[in-house]
């Protein structure tokens, strides 16, 4: 008989994150994210344009028109970052994310750090880095945890 493997709980919400993140309307990053606490999701969240409004695949970047470095500039994006669209959806649900566990594809940028302290999360875990790493100091200050793991496979284990 073939040995079936489950991936982790980490791997597993990560793989999630990931899916959400085919998603994203940006041109740069496809960014996932989804709020966990107890094994159960309580938002998701990818990066975008506002709800109902035109978005990069459309209008095209203008980061990119105007030769904008990765992590700097954070106002010169028409996109919502998936954290912060995390946040949003949870709000709009009337889901409190304290305590929660935050899996992501990327490290966050010092904005959406700030705004995941101030929702009282506890942990933060993602497989991939952004090009902004100011947020490990605010992290360690508010003792959210912060764990970085390999990426996980693409792969989907079917049965029949």
């Amino acid at each position: 008989m073939k040995r079936i493997t489950r991936p982790d709980i980490d791997e597993y919400f990560l793989k999630i994150a990931s899916v959400v993140a085919e998603r994203s309307t940006c041109r740069r990053h496809h960014v996932g994210s989804v709020a966990v606490r107890d094994k159960h999701i309580l938002a998701t969240g990818y990066n975008g344009a506002a709800s109902g409004l035109k978005d990069c695949l459309e209008l095209g970047c203008l980061r990119d028109e105007l030769n904008i470095p990765s992590g700097t500039r954070h106002e010169v994006c028409r996109g919502i970052h998936a954290e912060q669209n995390v946040i949003i959806q949870a709000t709009l649900h009337g889901v409190s994310l304290e305590g929660a566990t935050i899996y992501v594809t990327h490290t966050p940028c010092i904005l959406c750090a700030k705004m995941l302290v101030n929702a009282k999360i506890k942990r933060f875990v993602t497989f991939g880095e952004y090009a902004d790493d100011a947020f490990k100091d605010l992290f360690k200050e508010a003792n959210i945890e912060f764990e970085l793991h390999k990426k996980p496979s693409p792969n989907i284990t079917y049965l029949a």
